[in-house]
């Protein structure tokens, strides 16, 4: 049955006794509801004779696109839904808001280089649920006992080797041995990392060389890019993001970013002996 999208709000009117708002909301959804297909199912096998961009649209139409809603636990099963289907999803950290995806998607990664505008010689960082998560993606038994934890969770992003063991995808960031990892301290980021069982590739939500984002209304011309924006409210913190050390040698540290904790950082790392790598 087809129904002229002008007509609709008489009907609703008539078939239900809804307020003003109400009729508008119901008319916005069951429109969206006529316009969609079903969902193509091509993991399972099934072929319906809809073209490959009829089934992205599809997909987009089934996990939104651009929909806001709170950083909360209600909501964190359906981030992960968007990070398994390989979706861009939109999450506040401790520092800012960010872009984030299955580290080992190659298309949803790329996706991400090109919401920003990002050069693919720019590598992103991981994001893992836990501190205990880090050893799966990069090599950490050079590191003394109680240092990672002594920085995480915490803004500090942490450059590692990624080694052979490493279960990360060889197409996240190509040419480079070494990854970024973060654990945030914010619930709800590693929550959905947890959920998603594997590292996030995260980076700031804003277009590459632009002011980073505090707030979701700093990138809201990039919402629509995005399977989901979640939003945590104004943070706090300045727009530095996160300190980036290096810690890929032996006992010594170089601090790549100074970002928003950096005397924090050179604190931990000389009480664990560290000392400044020489620039040469």
């Amino acid at each position: 049955m087809f129904v002229r999208k002008d007509c609709y709000s008489s009907i609703l009117v008539s078939l239900f006794p809804l307020s003003t708002s109400e009729v508008l909301f119901t008319h916005k959804r069951w429109l969206r509801r006529l316009s969609l297909v079903p969902r193509l199912q091509q993991r399972q096998g099934l072929r319906r004779g809809f073209s490959k961009s009829m089934a992205y649209s599809v997909d987009n139409c089934d996990m939104g696109i651009g929909v806001v809603h709170p950083a909360t636990d209600a909501y964190a099963a359906e981030a992960v839904e968007a990070l398994k289907a390989g979706k861009v999803i939109a999450v506040p950290t401790d520092t800012l808001y960010g872009f984030a995806c299955d580290a080992c998607s190659l298309e949803a990664v790329n996706r991400i280089y090109e919401i920003k505008g990002r050069k693919h010689t720019s590598p992103l960082a991981i994001c893992v649920g836990d501190i205990s998560d880090i050893v799966r993606f990069a090599v950490t038994d050079h590191l003394p006992h109680g240092l990672l934890e002594s920085l995480l969770p915490g803004p500090v992003t942490v450059i590692l080797k990624r080694g052979e063991s490493s279960v990360l995808e060889r197409s996240l960031n190509p040419g480079f041995d070494s990854i970024g990892v973060r654990v945030p301290d914010c619930d709800f980021i590693r929550i959905i990392a947890r959920g998603s069982g594997t590292a996030l590739a995260l980076t700031s939500a804003n277009l590459s060389g632009q002011p980073s984002s505090v707030s979701i209304k700093d990138f809201e011309n990039l919402w629509e890019h995005c399977a989901f924006v979640y939003d945590g409210g104004l943070l706090p913190s300045s727009r530095a993001g996160s300190t980036v050390v290096d810690l890929t040698i032996p006992h010594k540290y170089k601090i790549l970013r100074p970002g928003s904790a950096k005397e924090e950082t050179v604190a931990i790392l000389e009480k664990h002996s560290f000392v400044e790598a020489v620039t040469t």
